[in-house]
C-alpha cells in the first residue's frame, strides 16, 4: 500500500545524471525527528528542498527500512525556516548558510519574490557587490525555471522521467510550447503518444477542432497503419481511422489531410487508381530502392575472368555434393549478374549456395561483404560461411544519439559508400524498406548485390515487405531464382517436409515413428502449459540428451494468455530456475529476475558497453539477443548479463525494462534465430496471431526437433488462415513503372 510523506531534503547520498535513479535521506516534517532513506526516479531534487514523496515501503538486507519512490513533487519553501534551509544547501551559486541567513533575517518569507523580482534590492545587505547579485540572480532564475516546469509538468499529468526528458528537450522554453501546443509532446518526445498529449490538451482547454490536434491525430493514425506493416494508407482508411481517434467532422479531416499534404508532412500518390497517403521518407524510400536496384543492374562489374560452371564442378567435388540445375543457375547469375535474389524454404540448399558463390569470388580475389538484418542472424551467417558477418546497421556503420540511444544515421551512404566487389545479405524477409533504402544508398555502383531469404516467412517488423514485392514483381532486370527441390538429407527431416507441407496449405504428417517431429494432444491450457514444463524440464532432456535451457526454445504466437510468453516464462521458470537462497532475486514491474535466468534484449541498445571474459570490450546489445543473468548487485543497482557465453554486459536496475524472460518467446522475436529444438502451443488466440505464415516461421526456426501440444484443430486453422501476410505497400507498382520506363530506354537505344 503506497504511502505519502512529506519533508525536507537532508542529504543526497547518490544521483545517476542520466536517469534521475536518487538514494537521499529525507528528514520527515522538516522536525529532525525521524529520518528516512528514500531511492527512486526523482528528477528534480535538491539538499534543503521541501518535497512531496508517495512511495512503498521495502526493507532493504543492508540499509534497512526505505521509501522505493512511486511520484515525487517539489514544495515551495513557504516559511522563513524553509527558505533559510533551502537557500543554505547551496543550491544558489554564490550563497552559503551565513550569506543564507543574512538574507532570510532581511527578507524573510518574502526572499523568493525579492529574488526573482526585484534583486537589486539584495544591495541592503551590507558586502553584496553587482557581480554576486548577477550570479546569485542567474543561479537562482535557472533553478526556479527548472522547479517551476517541472512542477508544471508533474501537475498536467507526466511522470518524473518523462517531466526531466521534455524538460531536457525543449530546455526553458517548455511551458511556452506546450501551453501553445501540447500536442508537440506526441510528435518529439518518445514515449508520449497521441492519447496522452490528447488529455494533457483537454485540462488546458485546447478546442477538438484545433489545428495542432487534428494534425497530430491524422499523423497518429497514419502510423497505426505504419505499426502494422503497411507503407501507406488508403485515403478513405486513413479518414475512417482519424475519425475513430478524433470524432471530428470526415470532411474537415480530408481538408486537413490536404494541408498536411501541403506543408509537405505528408504525401499522396496513387494506387489501382485510388487515393493513398504516405510520410514522404517511406514513398521516398520506395522510388529510391526501384531506382537504385535498376542502376545496380545495369551498371559496369568488374569481369570474373574464370569458367564459373567449372568451377562449380571443382567445388563440388572437392565437397562431395552436387548441384542440380536451378542451383548451378543460381550460382551462375549471381556470380554474372548486377542484382541477384535467391529465395527458397527448408532444406533447398540455400547456404550451401552462399558458400558456393563465396568460395567462387574469393578464386579471383573479389572482396565479399556479408550481412544480415539481425545479431543473430549475422551470427548464424558467420557459423554457417566461417567467415564474419555483421548485421546491416553495423556494415553501414550506424551513429546514434547519445541520450536516446536511437540510430540517427549511417556513416556509410552515398558520400561514403561500402567497397567490396560482392556483398550478400541473408534474412531478406526481415528487412524493412527504411532499412533497404539505407542499405542500397550505401552501395556504389559496379558492386554485385546477392539478397537471399525466404519470403513465405514472416514479414519484417518495420514497414514493407521488400523480399516479397521485389519477387512477385518479376522485374526484369534482375536476376529472380526460386528454389523448390528439397535434398536428399533435408526430405528424411520431417521438420522441413512439414514446413513444405505447411507451405502450400497442407496438414503435416504428425508423430510418424523415429522422426523429429511430434504433436501432443490436449485440449486445456492449464495442461497444455504443464506438458510444456515437464517436455523442458525432464522428458526431452532425459531422452535426446539435451540441456533443458540452452537448447530447447519454446515458441508462441502471442504474449498474453495462459500460453503466452508472460504466463509460460513464470512456469518455466520454477522449474527451469528455481528459487534458491543461494540465487539473488530483483523485481522490476511484474517480472521477478534471479541469477540463472535465461533473458532476451528487447530494444536496440548502440550504447551499452560489455566486456569479454578475455578482457576485450566494445558496445551495443540488440533486440533478439539471448543471455543469461550471472549476478545481481544490490548494493550498487546493478545486473550482469553474460551474453554468447563471452560478452558481460552490466545493466543498472533501472534499465531492466530492456530485457526479458526467454524460456518462452514470440514467432516474432525468433525470427533469424534457429535453436536445436522448438515447443510450441497450439489453440486458440487472436485470428491475426493464429496464422499460417506464424506457424512456418515457428517450425523452420528447429534444428533437430519440434513439439507441438495442442488441438489438431487449431494447427489446421492456423495453416488455412492465410489472410494476413499482404500489406499495403507501393513497392511492387513502382517496380513495374520502372521496369516500363526501362523497356522504354531500350527500345529507344535499338532505334
Amino acid at each position: 500500500m503506497p504511502i505519502e510523506i512529506k519533508g525536507i531534503i537532508e542529504e543526497i547520498i547518490y544521483k545517476n545524471e542520466e536517469n534521475g535513479f536518487v538514494v537521499a535521506i529525507i528528514d520527515k516534517d522538516a522536525l529532525g525527528s525521524e529520518y528516512i532513506y528514500i531511492k527512486g526516479i526523482i528528477p528534480i531534487i535538491n539538499e534543503g528542498e521541501m518535497m512531496k514523496i508517495v512511495g512503498r515501503e521495502v526493507v532493504h538486507p543492508s540499509y534497512g527500512e526505505q521509501i522505493d519512490v512511486i511520484s515525487s513533487e517539489i514544495i515551495s519553501p513557504k516559511t522563513s525556516d524553509e527558505v533559510l534551509r533551502y537557500l543554505s544547501s547551496g543550491v544558489v551559486k554564490g550563497i552559503g548558510p551565513s550569506f543564507a541567513k543574512k538574507i532570510v533575517d532581511k527578507f524573510g518569507q518574502d526572499t523568493f519574490d525579492i529574488m526573482k523580482y526585484n534583486p537589486e534590492r539584495l544591495k541592503e545587505i551590507p558586502g553584496i557587490g553587482e557581480k554576486k547579485i548577477n550570479d546569485i540572480t542567474s543561479s537562482f532564475s535557472m533553478q526556479a525555471a527548472f522547479r517551476d516546469i517541472m512542477i508544471y509538468l508533474q501537475k498536467i499529468g507526466l511522470s518524473n522521467t518523462m517531466a526531466t526528458k521534455i524538460f531536457k528537450a525543449f530546455g526553458e522554453n517548455t511551458i511556452e510550447f506546450i501551453s501553445e501546443n501540447p500536442y508537440m509532446l506526441a510528435d518529439e518526445i518518445a514515449g508520449i503518444g497521441f492519447r496522452q498529449a490528447d488529455m494533457i490538451a483537454k485540462k488546458m482547454g485546447i478546442s477538438e477542432e484545433s489545428i495542432y490536434r487534428m494534425h497530430t491525430g491524422i499523423k497518429y493514425a497514419l502510423n497505426t497503419f505504419i505499426r502494422n506493416g503497411h507503407t501507406f494508407a488508403f485515403e478513405e482508411d486513413l479518414i475512417e481511422k482519424s475519425f475513430s481517434i478524433l470524432y471530428v467532422d470526415r470532411e474537415l479531416i480530408k481538408v486537413e489531410i490536404k494541408e498536411l499534404v501541403i506543408k509537405g508532412e505528408l504525401y499522396f500518390d496513387k494506387y489501382n487508381d485510388k487515393t493513398v497517403i504516405y510520410f514522404p521518407i517511406y514513398y521516398h524510400s520506395e522510388v529510391k530502392v526501384c531506382q537504385k536496384l535498376f542502376s545496380l543492374s545495369s551498371s559496369d562489374f568488374k569481369e570474373v575472368k574464370i569458367d564459373v560452371k567449372n568451377e562449380i564442378k571443382n567445388i563440388e567435388s572437392q565437397n562431395d555434393i552436387s548441384f542440380d540445375d536451378k542451383q548451378i543457375d543460381a550460382i551462375t547469375k549471381a556470380v554474372k549478374g548486377g542484382v541477384t535474389v535467391i529465395t527458397g524454404g527448408p532444406g533447398t540448399g540455400k547456404t550451401t549456395i552462399i558458400n558456393t558463390i563465396i568460395k567462387v569470388f574469393e578464386s579471383v580475389m573479389f572482396s565479399v561483404k556479408l550481412a544480415a538484418p539481425t545479431g543473430r542472424a549475422a551470427k548464424k551467417m558467420t557459423e554457417a560461411t566461417s567467415r564474419e558477418a555483421k548485421t546491416i546497421h553495423r556494415l553501414l556503420e550506424y551513429t546514434y544519439s547519445n541520450e536516446k540511444s536511437d540510430v540517427i544515421g549511417f556513416n556509410k551512404n552515398e558520400e561514403n559508400p561500402l567497397t567490396a566487389d560482392v556483398i550478400i545479405i541473408d534474412e531478406m524477409s526481415m528487412v524493412d524498406i527504411l532499412l533497404m533504402n539505407s542499405l542500397l544508398n550505401a552501395v556504389p555502383e559496379g558492386t554485385r548485390l546477392i539478397l537471399v531469404g525466404d519470403s513465405d516467412q514472416l514479414p519484417s517488423v518495420g514497414a514493407g515487405s521488400v523480399l516479397k514485392d521485389i519477387i512477385e514483381a518479376s522485374i526484369e532486370f534482375m536476376d529472380i531464382i526460386k528454389l523448390d527441390r528439397i535434398f536428399r538429407q533435408a526430405s528424411e527431416s520431417m521438420i522441413v517436409t512439414n514446413a513444405h507441407r505447411i507451405n502450400k496449405g497442407n496438414k503435416p504428417l504428425l508423430n510418424e515413428k523415429d522422426k523429429d517431429f511430434f504433436f501432443i494432444n490436449e485440449r486445456e491450457h492449464k495442461n497444455i502449459v504443464g506438458i510444456i514444463k515437464n517436455l523442458c524440464s525432464s522428458r526431452l532432456p532425459n531422452y535426446y540428451k539435451l540441456d533443458k535451457v540452452l537448447d530447447i526454445q519454446v515458441l508462441t504466437p502471442m504474449k498474453k494468455s495462459m500460453i503466452g510468453t508472460k504466463n509460460i516464462n513464470n512456469e518455466l521458470q520454477k522449474v527451469l530456475n528455481p528459487s534458491s537462497k543461494l540465487k539473488k532475486e530483483k523485481k522490476f514491474g511484474d517480472k521477478l529476475f534471479r541469477e540463472g535466468d535465461k533473458i532476451m534484449q528487447i530494444k536496440n541498445n548502440y550504447t551499452i558497453k560489455w566486456k569479454t571474459i578475455l578482457g576485450s570490450d566494445g558496445e551495443g546489445v540488440f533486440n533478439g539477443d539471448i543471455g543469461f543473468i550471472e549476478k545481481i548487485d544490490e548494493i550498487n543497482k546493478t545486473v550482469n548479463i553474460l551474453y554468447d557465453n563471452e560478452k558481460i554486459v552490466k545493466y543498472e536496475f533501472t534499465s531492466l525494462d530492456e530485457i526479458m524472460h526467454a524460456y518462452a518467446i514470440t514467432v516474432h522475436k525468433s525470427q533469424g534465430s534457429e535453436f536445436p529444438v522448438v515447443v510450441m502451443p497450439i489453440s486458440y488466440g487472436a485470428e491475426v496471431l493464429m496464422t499460417r505464415n506464424v506457424l512456418y516461421t515457428a517450425i523452420t526456426r528447429a534444428r533437430k526437433l519440434v513439439v507441438l501440444v495442442g488441438e489438431e484443430k487449431y494447427l489446421n486453422n492456423m495453416i488455412n488462415n492465410n489472410s494476413n501476410i499482404n500489406r499495403n505497400t507501393g513497392l511492387k507498382d513502382k517496380f513495374t513503372h520502372i521496369t516500363s520506363m526501362y523497356k522504354e530506354i531500350l527500345e529507344n537505344q535499338v532505334d
